[in-house]
């Protein structure tokens, strides 16, 4: 098990340093843009510091990429994502069976979060389990560019999509408009399980 979270952490690393040398930003200036500092950010790229979900939200928000494009990586998915890779659809189809799938943790929340699609497919779903009396804040910046809906599969979620509040109850889903801060919390004493899916918008 140690050695999957060590795979996971090493490819979070690498995707985060990709996308920072890709813009060339240094590390001073991916700090300013995300409000990270450059120490922690220094020891994610090296692989020394597993990021939290409010860190990797932030890091998100500063490429302007959804956090479960950033994890796409640590499902063995990215290979596709590199420039130059044919499109082609075929060979990126298939079973994506759960016994082989990766899920990360937060290792402040305990939050878990497991790509269902592959990076080439062209909706992003995720799978996201939220432990009891936990919460995960993300900056409006990381919603930008994306069209996104959240739906309830087990247990109940408040959600904060700027000033409005939605109780969820399993079963319940909520399509989300403009960019905003949101929050997802798990104020009862029961896990929560609830499905992302998104959509990335076109750049103006």
């Amino acid at each position: 098990m140690s050695n999957i979270v060590d795979t996971v952490v090493r490819q979070i690393a690498d995707r985060v340093r990709a996308e920072r040398e890709r813009r060339r930003w240094t590390l001073a200036q991916l700090a300013d843009a995300s409000g990270v500092s450059p120490a922690m950010i220094s020891r994610i790229e090296r692989g020394e510091s597993s990021p939290t979900a409010v860190v990797l939200g932030k890091l998100s928000a500063a490429f302007q990429l959804s956090v479960s494009s950033l994890l796409a990586l640590a499902e063995g998915a990215a290979e596709g994502t590199a420039e130059g890779a044919q499109d082609d659809a075929s060979t990126f189809a298939g079973v994506r069976r759960l016994a082989e799938a990766v899920e990360w943790r937060d290792p402040d929340t305990g939050y878990r979060r497991r790509q269902i699609t592959g990076a080439r497919f062209p909706v992003e779903i995720a799978e996201i389990h939220l432990p009891a009396g936990a919460q995960v804040p993300y900056p409006a910046a990381a919603f930008a560019f994306v069209r996104q809906a959240v739906w309830v599969l087990d247990g109940h979620l408040t959600f904060h999509d700027g000033d409005t509040v939605h109780e969820l109850d399993a079963g319940d889903s909520v399509e989300l408009g403009d960019p905003s801060p949101r929050v997802f919390a798990n104020t009862t004493d029961t896990d929560c399980r609830y499905a992302v899916i998104l959509t990335r918008a076109a750049h103006p």
